[in-house]
């Protein structure tokens, strides 16, 4: 009588474990790819500007509208804005909370300056009746001046946000990651403002 051959085991197979990514690489990765993106966007409105630049329709030009001085002021307020960003990184990297916040908050002042300028020649020039209706060469420059002008909105609703935050938890990895990508995000568009100043504003003046 032969005996009952005894049941085998399933086999069972492991797959290889995935590479472990430190905490928040996805985050900074992600929004590098949205900061491609963004420039992107604007390397076509400023290429639109640059063949649109010259069609007044027999309407006014840059020289008629711009004032210089003026937007070199709203220039300046930029500028100390990422200036005052980078006050609120370095207090960030000592774990200085109230610093960060001060240092974010002057940040947001400079940036609502920026704004509130930036809509006051907006209304000065619909008030001229020079609005983005007018000329090719007005519809291009509102287009281009004015989707950098919603991205600094944005970017000081987001840093509101941020400021809430750290009030309520501190500055935890999150927070600090979160502050990180933004300090990105407000340079960037520093970076971009500088062009617009150049490309825009002075070349339109000056030639």
């Amino acid at each position: 009588m032969s005996s009952a051959t005894a049941p085998t085991e399933p086999r069972v197979y492991h797959l290889p474990e995935e590479p472990h990514l430190h905490e928040g690489h996805s985050t900074s990765l992600g929004f590098w790819m949205y900061l491609m993106s963004d420039c992107l966007i604007f390397a076509i409105l400023f290429a639109t500007y640059a063949v649109l630049g010259g069609s007044f329709a027999g309407g006014p030009g840059p020289k008629d509208l711009f004032d210089l001085p003026l937007i070199a002021l709203n220039t300046a307020m930029l500028l100390f804005s990422s200036i005052t960003y980078g006050f609120a990184m370095l207090a960030m990297e000592k774990n200085k909370v109230s610093a960060t916040q001060g240092w974010l908050f002057v940040t947001l002042l400079f940036g609502g300056a920026f704004l509130f300028i930036e809509l006051y020649e907006f209304s000065h020039l619909i008030h001229e009746g020079a609005g983005p209706w007018r000329s090719a060469f007005l519809s291009s420059f509102f287009t281009l001046v004015g989707t950098h002008g919603l991205h600094v909105t944005f970017g000081s609703i987001w840093l509101i946000t941020l400021m809430v935050q750290v009030a309520k938890k501190g500055l935890i990895p999150a927070n600090k990651r979160r502050l990180m990508c933004l300090s990105m995000f407000w340079h960037f568009l520093d970076v971009i403002w500088i062009g617009v100043f150049t490309f825009v504003y002075l070349m339109g003046v000056l030639r």
